[in-house]
């Protein structure tokens, strides 16, 4: 009986920790729309943007599924650098001083 109602407990829960998204969860949209042929593959974005940053140190990506864009993070000299791209065509839409 204790177990059933741990158990009910846990299950009602699932929905809301589903509900709250967390980092993996863009990847994981990250993937699927660049099955569906929405997106730009990241390592094609990569291939194009990071040459064009010469003297940084590229530090990795993060993806705005809501936005459709791959956000780009640099460093030089202490300084931080964002590069937002547009995943659906590839085409830099900001990049921060």
């Amino acid at each position: 009986m204790k177990n059933r109602l741990v158990l009910s407990f846990i299950a009602a829960l699932l929905p809301a920790v589903a509900a709250q998204a967390g980092p993996g969860d863009a990847q994981g949209a990250a993937r699927l729309e660049v099955h569906r042929g929405e997106v730009r593959p990241l390592r094609e974005i990569e291939r194009h943007v990071v040459p064009t940053m010469p003297g940084m140190q590229y530090l990795g990506p993060e993806y705005d599924p809501a936005a459709m864009a791959y956000r780009l993070k640099f460093i030089r000299n202490g300084r931080v650098v964002f590069v937002d791209v547009d995943a659906r065509s590839g085409h830099v839409i900001h990049h921060s001083p």
